[in-house]
């Protein structure tokens, strides 16, 4: 299966957060990506960290921390 890279601007679309946001996560290293003129990502590393981040409060990328599951049920209900 061939790997798809996608944009900055696509990744933003793509998790609903802003081209600012995705380059302070490529920044800070917790997005992989590759420097081809602009940054691309690969999906599969998209994957790899919407799976590893999964349960994760990254809106402070300097203090990352789980949130609690009753805080998403209540939001959900």
């Amino acid at each position: 299966m061939e790997d798809v890279l996608y944009t900055v601007q696509e990744v933003s679309k793509l998790i609903k957060t802003n081209p600012t946001y995705v380059y302070s996560l490529i920044r800070k290293g917790y997005l992989p990506a590759l420097k081809l003129g602009n940054y691309k990502v690969r999906r599969t590393t998209l994957m790899d960290f919407l799976e590893k981040y999964e349960g994760k409060d990254l809106t402070d990328l300097e203090q990352i921390k789980s949130y609690p599951v009753d805080c998403v049920m209540s939001k959900v209900v």
